[in-house]
């Protein structure tokens, strides 16, 4: 196992990451465009419903009759015009959702420095210790770790490491920018990682059952 920092192949090709860029900034203009406009066009509305009115409120005309009351304050038209701008909010969600999809896709990214890998997401950044962490993996092999790896199965889409004293846990992708699975290097440094100075007994057994079905899809990679 080296010392030496490797970037790992995760995350988004450049033509996927072009693609939800372009999408991510179309959902996040059109939803700010959502919640801005109720914002002018109650000033324009107000402009043009009365110009220089000098009633701001009922309180201040409420001794005129009702027939000589500006438009906006006739007939419950304050009330019913408060409330209109604050449509715009609903908006709100799908702005964080445009700007989340951009951070995501350009932020994504995972380092692994000798047995601790680190995963960047779209707001935060993950790290464990590969060595001493908890694995897992979804959709691996029930059959004994001596057993050769079934051709029926596809492998695990991430390996998940869960840290024993702080309970954290972070995913590591198994696939490749455009890749069906990360280059057989990288899946070797992942298992040698996992492996090192690790028990081959007790409940270290998953682990070191994880790092086999990575070895060998490194040397069968069409079986992934």
């Amino acid at each position: 196992m080296t010392n030496q920092e490797l970037r790992l192949s995760v995350g988004a090709s450049p033509a996927q990451r072009t693609w939800a860029v372009v999408v991510g900034v179309f959902i996040t203009a059109v939803a700010s465009a959502f919640v801005v406009l109720p914002l002018i066009a109650g000033g324009v509305l107000g402009r043009l419903s009365g110009p220089g009115d000098p009633f701001s409120s009922y309180e201040e005309a409420r001794d005129l009759p009702p027939g000589m009351l500006p438009p906006a304050l006739r007939d419950g038209g304050a009330e019913q015009a408060g409330p209109s701008p604050f449509i715009g909010l609903c908006g709100l969600p799908f702005v964080l959702l445009g700007i989340y999809l951009v951070l995501r896709v350009l932020r994504t990214a995972a380092w692994l420095d000798g047995s601790h890998v680190r995963v960047r997401g779209a707001l935060r950044t993950r790290r464990v210790d590969l060595a001493t962490a908890r694995i897992d993996a979804a959709a691996l092999s029930d059959r004994e770790a001596a057993d050769d790896f079934p051709a029926d199965r596809r492998r695990a889409p991430a390996i998940i490491a869960t840290d024993h004293p702080e309970g954290r846990r972070v995913t590591v992708p198994l696939q490749g920018m455009g890749l069906t699975s990360l280059p057989p290097s990288e899946l070797r440094a992942l298992a040698d990682a996992i492996t090192t100075g690790r028990p081959v007994d007790g409940r270290d057994g998953d682990a070191h059952a994880v790092a086999r079905q990575l070895r060998r899809l490194a040397e069968h990679p069409q079986l992934g």
